[in-house]
């Protein structure tokens, strides 16, 4: 019995791993054959904000309160909804629209961001307003420079542009929340880090002790200021130090032209703070968390949460589900 069952187990790996392999090598020619073509295929995901909260309401006082109470709820709920539609006559309440951003080093989430910007652009009007939702610790500087561009779209048309930090707005991230009208964080959240750094590893030494040559041809002085693997000179590292100045103040540069109450040469050390201690020094405007923001206008604005929802290649499917196939045979049937 037990022969069997490993015999069994066996050839039930074996088959996975084969599926695997087909799935991979599908993966692969599909891959090649979209080579070239536009990749960023999605569409535009619209939530309503204000009718999610609602739900969230009633779906609490439908369990807390009793039914008589629950049904005079919705009967005053209704009578005040008519009644204050009655006020607003034909004025229409404004319109926000809510980006959430979430960072990466690379900065991955502009390629969501930028459709986003556009969508809205196409129907936001001065009187509404865009609050964008932003968790980054920075990263690539022209990945975020990129990101900060989009955010200023909004102010080149003169659309009121929030922006929230509940956890972290450093580097790349506090450079794209400056753009804002307005920047709102939480307690703790994370605020600051204007700065730009360069790290990388020499194995020259290394190399040499183990009499390995390394070859390296470049057309032009600076092509190549410092490398991994070669001799780096002091003439290599003062140009990366100035090309790093030149950098730092291209950051600073842009936070004070949306940022003009900031101290920048005060706040440009590469230091963080907390929401409470960046509010004393103009890092941040308000101390508020988007939820209650959010929230807050919820009652006298429409607020629409927008998504750009990246559709994957049918190559990037089948590479996920090898993967999860491979994980599968290697967790359900090797422990």
């Amino acid at each position: 019995m037990l022969y069997a069952l490993v015999q069994l187990s066996l050839f039930t790996m074996k088959a996975l791993v084969i599926v695997v392999l087909i799935l991979m090598l599908l993966a692969g020619i599909i891959a090649l054959l979209s080579k070239g073509k536009d990749k960023l295929k999605g569409k535009i995901q619209i939530k309503n904000l204000n009718e999610k909260f609602a739900e969230t309401k009633e779906a609490l006082l439908a369990e807390i309160l009793s039914k008589d109470e629950f049904k005079k709820f919705l009967k005053d709920k209704k009578a005040a909804l008519k009644a204050k539609q009655k006020a607003q006559g034909d004025t229409k309440p404004k319109n926000i629209y809510v980006i959430n951003f979430c960072g990466d080093m690379k900065a991955s989430a502009v390629a969501a961001l930028r459709e986003e910007v556009t969508a809205i652009l196409g129907i936001a009007t001065s009187t509404d307003e865009v609050v964008v939702r932003i968790e980054s610790p920075g990263g690539l500087v022209h990945a975020y420079g990129l990101a900060a561009a989009q955010l200023a779209r909004f102010r080149q048309r003169d659309i009121p542009l929030t922006v929230t930090v509940d956890k972290v707005a450093a580097s790349g991230g506090y450079l794209m929340a400056s753009v804002a009208n307005k920047i709102l964080a939480a307690p703790f959240a994370v605020i600051g880090s204007i700065g730009v750094i360069v790290q990388l590893p020499n194995f020259h030494r290394l190399l040499k002790e183990k009499n390995v040559d390394f070859e390296q041809l470049t057309a032009g002085n600076f092509k190549r200021t410092l490398t991994m693997f070669g001799r780096n000179t002091e003439e290599g590292r003062e140009k990366l130090q100035e090309e790093i100045e030149d950098i730092h103040n291209l950051f600073k540069n842009t936070i004070h032209q949306y940022r003009k109450q900031l101290d920048i040469q005060k706040v440009a050390t590469g230091e963080i703070w907390m929401g409470a201690q960046a509010l004393e020094i103009n890092l941040v405007d308000e101390i508020e968390t988007s939820d209650d923001y959010l929230l807050k206008n919820s009652e006298n604005a429409n607020l629409y949460e927008i998504c750009f929802e990246i559709k994957k290649s049918l190559g990037s499917r089948l590479a996920s589900s090898a993967s999860a196939l491979l994980n599968y045979s290697h967790d359900g049937l090797l422990k």
